[in-house]
């Protein structure tokens, strides 16, 4: 073997304020303990970065010492940004062009969480596949539609990875790591890590109806389907029922008895769902957001957001709106 062969892998971690620990530490761990391994090889080094050089705070408050800025990468480099709820803070003109700057050497890079979105303003991975967690999905759906999100755990496109963030760090990892260097290592780390069974890429984020319905009804579960495809332009309830074979009656009493509650509730709880998630991720006004999610009027959508949530939605905190445009 040659003397790069030899080398350990190079990863490279962009913090960005409001990170997620959990995330981010799944992932490093991973890498520590490959370094481990009986063979006494080293196999990963790492270095983590802020755009300031100073330490950067998670989501939790925990406060994480850094070794440097935003500084120079070389080809062999594989960089991963780390963020959450404070993305759009984070995400400056100074992080977005140093990531383009970066990335044009043709290093491997990807994103934790929605470090996802990041590297979308970035326009680093237009028309990827790409993940994020669920809760950003909306929000990154409707503001950065050349972006090809996928509801799974994480995602590998070509040099380009992404992954949910939480536990679904591992799996990414472990993922690369195999890459890297093979099966035997992997199943070495997922055990040290008393992680005994590793998700692939194509893992859903949550539990699937069947899942959550198991001892509920097939219609129950092709209804609720029905709705969420259907969140900007709203069925009938007679339509839901004849489009699975029931009557509107049967369609309650099915809901009823499996959800304890009534299919009107339930379909317009999924729409309100999804405004919220719009409301504090995005820069949309409470008008556009109203028609995207099948409110005949903003002030039909303001008298049902006020019922369930207690506020108005013009009220709703706007800390991890998402901006269809860089930060100054």
């Amino acid at each position: 073997m040659t003397e790069h062969e030899h080398a350990p892998k190079r990863y490279v971690f962009l913090l960005i304020p409001g990170y997620s620990m959990l995330g981010f530490t799944c992932a490093l761990e991973a890498l520590s303990l490959a370094n481990r391994h009986s063979s006494g090889k080293q196999f990963y080094e790492w270095r983590l970065l802020s755009a300031d050089g100073k330490p950067a705070r998670a989501w939790n408050g925990v406060t994480v010492e850094v070794d440097g800025g935003l500084e120079t990468l070389s080809r062999e480099n594989t960089l991963v940004v780390c963020a959450g709820e404070q993305a759009v803070e984070g995400s400056t003109r100074d992080v977005l062009a140093w990531l383009r700057r970066e990335t044009r050497k043709g290093i491997s890079f990807g994103a934790l969480s929605s470090g996802t979105y990041t590297l979308a303003l970035a326009g680093l991975i237009a028309g990827k596949r790409v993940t994020t967690h669920w809760e950003y999905v909306d929000a990154l759906t409707e503001a950065l539609p050349q972006v090809s999100m996928q509801d799974t755990i994480y995602s590998v496109d070509g040099r380009v990875f992404s992954c949910a963030g939480g536990a679904s760090s591992m799996d990414l990892m472990l993922h690369l790591i195999e890459e890297d260097y093979g099966l035997k290592l992997v199943e070495w780390v997922a055990e040290q890590m008393v992680y005994t069974a590793p998700r692939d890429q194509d893992h859903a984020q949550r539990l699937t109806l069947p899942s959550r319905f198991a001892r509920g009804n097939r219609k129950v579960i092709r209804a609720i389907e029905i709705m969420r495809n259907t969140i900007e332009d709203p069925l009938k309830l007679s339509e839901i029922a004849a489009e699975i074979g029931v009557s509107v009656r049967q369609l309650e009493r099915l809901f009823q008895s499996v959800l304890n509650t009534s299919p009107s509730r339930y379909y317009i709880t999924t729409r309100l769902e999804k405004a919220r998630h719009l409301l504090r991720q995005t820069d949309m006004s409470v008008t556009e957001i109203s028609v995207l999610c099948g409110f005949a009027s903003p002030t039909h959508f303001s008298r049902a957001y006020r019922k369930v949530y207690s506020v108005p939605p013009s009220k709703e905190p706007g800390a991890a709106r998402v901006p269809s445009r860089p930060p100054d």
